[in-house]
């Protein structure tokens, strides 16, 4: 199918983020009406918010589709309820503090002429393209040098991206049974797709502001912190299937533990995990066809 003729869902989880929905829907709305975005539905799930996100939606946006979780499930759970129930044959996943610009879809659109691309990351003004290494048995990452020209990236970004829907559904969406409540999602499933062999990529022109203003920074740092580096290791055990990068992960797994004791935390945070964790790697053993070598090869 030609990009032309596809399909746009926009997803937008939602958890006690009225303001912020308050003053970026209608930069949405003005995208959804530019014709060339192909925007046929806009759908927020709210993940059971208290500040009054769902009456607000109810009364001012009654074009927008509301979907409402009962209980609060997490970013991923989130996320994949609202891809599960979209119509659209791309799905466009922004966070609520995001604002993107009128042709943000448009400009992302030729990116999918081949089949082989699964998801293409808006330019959030400041940031590039994701890069990544594997050292000392840890996936360390950070932003690639700015450029104007279409570019891999290692993962696409879960709060400002554009996604293949069958494939999403074919891979599993994000992973909310190890990775909920949040963080590292959108690098697992990116890597994941690539391990099919999948293209994930970066887009200068489709241009967003993300504004950082999400619920997760009224969390206690701490309690973040230790979320974060509990979902690195269970990233790790569950996806870096080469028995050479994975050895040298327990020799720096190791290292960190008597280097630093407190990690030991950590670790018994992942280790709870860890039939869930055996189950989702075999079948990351199972269905890959590309190696965890080849794929950090691309983003020296």
């Amino acid at each position: 199918m030609s990009t032309m003729n596809k399909s746009v869902s926009i997803i937008i989880p939602n958890y006690n983020g009225k303001n912020l929905l308050q003053t970026n829907l209608p930069f949405i709305e003005k995208a959804r009406k530019y014709s060339k975005n192909r925007i046929i539905e806009i759908i927020v799930v709210d993940d059971y918010s208290t500040d009054g996100s769902v009456e607000f939606l109810k009364k001012y946006y009654s074009n927008i589709k509301l979907i409402k979780h009962r209980k609060n499930r997490g970013f991923s759970s989130s996320v994949n309820t609202g891809v599960r129930t979209a119509k659209g044959d791309l799905v466009v996943l922004l966070n609520s503090d995001v604002i993107p610009s009128y042709d943000f879809v448009f400009t992302a659109l030729a990116d999918f002429e081949s089949e082989m691309v699964f998801g293409v990351s808006f330019n959030e003004e400041g940031y590039s393209w994701a890069k990544a290494k594997f050292v000392n048995g840890y996936v360390e990452h950070e932003p690639g040098y700015i450029t104007e020209q279409t570019h891999p990236s290692f993962w696409v970004n879960g709060g400002s991206g554009i996604f293949r829907r069958n494939v999403w559904i074919e891979i599993g969406g994000m992973d909310e049974i190890l990775l909920n409540p949040f963080y590292w999602e959108d690098i697992d499933l990116s890597y994941r797709a690539q391990k099919r062999g999948y293209i994930t990529l970066w887009e200068p022109k489709a241009k967003v502001i993300h504004k950082h203003e999400g619920t997760i920074g009224s969390l206690p740092k701490k309690y973040v912190q230790r979320v974060r580096e509990r979902n690195e290791l269970l990233f790790i055990w569950k996806n870096i299937t080469s028995a050479s990068l994975f050895k040298k992960h327990l020799a720096g797994l190791a290292g960190r533990v008597i280097k630093h004791p407190g990690y030991s935390i950590i670790v018994l945070m992942a280790l709870a995990k860890i039939l869930k964790v055996i189950s989702a790697r075999r079948k990351e053993q199972k269905e890959s066809t590309v190696s965890d070598e080849a794929i950090f090869s691309r983003y020296k």
